[in-house]
């Protein structure tokens, strides 16, 4: 017997004990009791399949891509899929889809990486801050955000990239400007359950700090519930970013992103289909993971819809 087939079963008692002897123990029987959960979702896996294939694309895409994805050659516009060379066709200008959509994979993995960092932070502390503090700041606070979910994202996106200007960079700011109001809305849901509650009361009577309650107890009791939404909102974010690149006000050419990818396709799309239709597969197969991830790390992380 091998020193790590030994220690296998002592490090699974050590994730599955009911009597953690440290936070950090504790912590870590919830992460791996909530990847049991996703683990046994075959849609949930089949997701971050998909999601991972992405993250693997956008890294390695100078070693997977067999051509430069701006490289124009005129002779080879136009090819269908499944010429040699060149396995998903070309385009108009002779430059290889395969190529394009995985140097896109990284313009995608850009924008909801920005996106994921900004918006739900802001969202969660806005949330919190208006479920704790009650009263006026709630009331100003909610009706500041209601102003943003009264405008539909798409539209509200296109008015601050027209104002802004056309670019990946006000693309990301203007998508980020309007993905925090659910994430608001969740963590003061949140808050609100959890602000009277008796281990909140006990530790205000220690001394503790608005500050230090919001940021160390009623934050980390809302995160669950945000990292779902966040998982289930990137679908929309990936796609209201290939909606202002369709329209010109994302990234600009010649830069592989997939909705202006769709764009110029759409020229073509009798004839050639493949010019349009192989980035928006693409959208459709990441949208699609992302969902799948999503649902699964509901059921996991929600102790309310586990059976």
């Amino acid at each position: 017997m091998t020193a790590s087939s030994a220690n296998a079963p002592g490090l699974r008692a050590w994730l599955t004990s009911e009597t953690p002897s440290s936070p950090l123990q504790a912590r870590c029987i919830q992460v791996y009791l909530g990847w049991l959960g996703l683990a046994r979702n075959p849609l949930a896996m089949l997701g971050l399949a998909i999601v991972v294939c992405l993250i693997l694309a956008a890294i390695f895409a100078p070693l997977l891509a067999p051509y430069d994805p701006i490289a124009q050659d005129l002779q080879r516009r136009l090819l269908p899929p499944g010429t040699p060379g060149n396995l998903l066709g070309t385009d108009e200008l002779g430059r290889d889809i395969l190529s394009r959509l995985l140097y896109g994979a990284r313009i995608t993995l850009y924008v909801v990486a920005l996106v994921v960092v900004t918006a739900p932070v802001f969202g969660l502390l806005v949330g919190t801050v208006a479920g704790y503090a009650g009263g006026w700041v709630d009331t100003v606070l909610m009706r500041f955000t209601d102003i943003f979910l009264a405008f539909p994202r798409l539209v509200l996106a296109l008015a601050f990239v027209a104002a802004l200007g056309p670019g990946i960079g006000n693309a990301v700011l203007a998508i980020a400007l309007t993905s925090w109001p659910p994430y608001a809305r969740i963590a003061r849901a949140e808050t609100l359950t959890i602000r009277n509650s008796d281990f909140i009361s006990a530790i205000r009577l220690q001394g503790a700090s608005p500050l230090r309650i919001v940021t160390g107890h009623v934050v980390p009791l809302c995160l669950s519930s945000v990292i779902v939404r966040v998982t289930l909102d990137m679908a929309g974010i990936i796609l209201t970013a290939a909606g202002l690149g369709f329209l010109g006000l994302g990234a600009q050419p010649p830069l592989p992103e997939w909705g202006a990818m769709i764009s110029t396709g759409r020229l073509y799309i009798l004839d050639q289909w493949w010019v349009a239709t192989m980035p928006g597969l693409a959208i459709f197969t990441v949208s699609l993971g992302f969902n799948l991830l999503g649902d699964g790390l509901r059921d996991a992380l929600d102790p309310r819809s586990s059976r």
